[in-house]
């Protein structure tokens, strides 16, 4: 599968004073796939994982000198390991603290041996460690296949390439478009964790791929008994499903479940940690960076993946395969959750994109934009609309309010413009920069 994030891997590779790698993303989004395609790269290639080869934490507890870990590796493993020649790569470096804090010295005493370092519960471990590393390690976020990789996936390539090249000038021809609309209802239902993707690109039994995502769900929730000293993991479980419950609206705690909500924020800032769930902060937007303006407690949540959503949700998978695409935004929260996540893929993998959405705070007032992101300096609205035309009321008076001169509507129609509005195909958000 060709995944985006790997030309960014090969770049980093050849970086002449590279720093060690932090590889972060939730669970099951191809970490370890990734680095070890990035391993033929190399000469040799070297995996230690930490929770399959809990042992090998002992040879990092009297020392964490660089050339003294790498002996005792290099005999733990019966490989070389040698700078400019191996790449040596750290799986579940979180079950590990003294491998995390051994990587900034590999920078400082040994920068010429390509290190990386991969967890699924990675930011928890980072959490722990004071200004871990700052300045002498890099990282890169990791998320489950995008629309368009899953093209690439299923040998679409070039319907990719058509969107890629598509506009509102040469919008793509309606057979193209139809395609187009089909594999994105697609790709909605089984989602982009990449075991899910590889078993429909070789079977397109989208019922195979439901029982795998099942399973994936039911590993997820085992790792909920890991974080059980922070929090009980009924409460975590219960967050988790609201996450699809509540998505597409203001996040309420004293709805996810019963009795108190004590330990609900807790529980979400978990699954947030964990990439499983990932926040949507309220800005007044008035002005860059939109971050500066947010209110902390007013937000929504996005689960992190389409095809978990529609199974907590247990939504009718062929009858949503079949609606057309006026309705398809209708459909749930799906495609409002389909085009937060593609925006945030829209960032270079060096950046952790925060996401926000606009609502007036004025009493009595239902005004609201979906998403709002900065872009060259400037600020864009974007709504997630059925209907082809209408008024667009809270984008209009968004813009007005802001002085904006552009807002975007994503739809499940043709690249069109009206008024000041840009409208694109909910195929093509992941082209949205480079039609700005």
């Amino acid at each position: 599968m060709n995944r985006k994030i790997y030309s960014d891997l090969k770049i980093w590779v050849e970086q002449e004073r590279r720093k060690p790698l932090l590889l972060r993303g939730a669970r099951q989004v191809g970490k370890t796939h990734s680095v070890r395609n990035l391993g033929k790269e190399f000469k040799n290639f070297v995996e230690i994982n930490f929770e399959e080869n809990r042992e090998a934490s002992i040879f990092f507890r009297s020392s964490l000198t660089p050339q003294n870990i790498v002996d005792q590796l290099s005999q733990y493993t019966g490989q070389s390991i040698i700078p400019g020649r191996t790449l040596l790569f750290f799986d579940e470096i979180q079950a590990c603290p003294d491998a995390l804090r051994s990587l900034r010295f590999f920078y400082e005493k040994m920068p010429d041996l390509a290190v990386v370092a991969a967890g699924s519960l990675l930011e928890f471990a980072l959490s722990e460690i004071p200004s871990f590393g700052v300045g002498r390690i890099s990282s890169m976020f990791m998320y489950p296949v995008s629309f368009f990789e899953f093209l690439d996936a299923t040998g679409n390539q070039s319907l990719k390439t058509a969107i890629q090249n598509a506009g509102f000038k040469n919008p793509l021809s309606k057979p193209l478009h139809n395609k187009a609309m089909k594999l994105l209802r697609t790709y909605m239902v089984i989602g982009g964790l990449p075991e899910v993707v590889d078993s429909y690109a070789r079977t397109e039994n989208t019922v195979v791929s439901q029982k795998i995502i099942d399973e994936l769900i039911r590993t997820f929730r085992d790792d909920f008994a890991k974080y059980k000293t922070r929090i009980a993991t009924e409460k975590i479980d219960a967050t988790f499903n609201a996450a699809a419950f509540q998505a597409g609206s203001k996040f309420v705690y004293n709805t996810v479940g019963e009795g108190s909500s004590a330990g609900f924020s807790t529980a979400l800032d978990l699954l947030n940690k964990a990439g499983l769930a990932i926040k949507v902060f309220h800005s007044s937007s008035r002005g860059i960076p939109l971050k500066a303006q947010i209110k902390i407690n007013r937000f929504k949540v996005l689960p992190f993946d389409t095809g978990v959503y529609q199974r907590l949700m247990g939504l009718d998978i062929p009858g949503f395969l079949v609606t057309d695409d006026a309705e398809l935004v209708n459909k749930g929260a799906v495609a409002e959750i389909y085009t937060g996540l593609m925006l945030m893929q829209i960032f270079p993998s060096h950046i952790r994109p925060d996401s926000f959405y606009w609502q007036r705070e004025e009493k009595g007032s239902n005004a609201e934009v979906d998403y709002v992101f900065e872009h060259n300096g400037k600020i864009f609205p974007v709504e997630v609309k059925a209907s082809k035309r209408g008024s667009m009321q809270s984008m209009q008076l968004f813009l007005k309010e802001r002085g904006l001169q552009t807002g975007i509507r994503i739809a499940g129609e043709q690249f069109s413009t009206y008024q000041n509005i840009l409208v694109i195909p909910l195929y093509a958000v992941e082209n949205i920069r480079e039609l700005l």
